[in-house]
């Protein structure tokens, strides 16, 4: 197991991660980072538990927000792909109906043919 070193709200914390992830521990250290300090600038300086808490909170709202979005898409490929078969099967009836009306417009000039011969 692993130790990193990170740094929020100019704190160091010392966070185990498995083998391997703290390259990542140390990049979402920093986004968290970063939402801290933009608190900071917009609300001002509060106790630290608080400045966490509300970090936390918006960050889990992007998330919210993004997982919304991931879904809308999800949705919207669903739908792209059932018409995408609906299109597939109309188009296939469509070659069978100008079959037919080919072959039948082919019945009647063979008709019209052996009438003039």
């Amino acid at each position: 197991m692993a130790h990193v070193s990170i740094a929020i709200n100019g704190r160091n914390y010392t966070v185990a991660c498995d083998d391997g992830e703290e390259a990542h521990l140390s990049y979402l250290a920093g986004i968290v980072d970063q939402k801290v300090s933009e608190l900071t600038r917009s609300i001002g300086q509060v106790p630290e538990g608080r400045l966490l808490l509300m970090a936390c909170l918006v960050l889990a709202d992007e998330l919210s927000e993004r997982q919304e979005q991931v879904e809308l898409l999800g949705a919207e490929l669903t739908q792209v792909r059932d018409g995408g078969r609906e299109t597939g099967a109309r188009n296939a009836q469509a070659e069978v109906t100008v079959a037919q009306v080919l072959e039948a417009a082919t019945r009647r000039i063979e008709d019209i043919a052996a009438r003039l011969s």
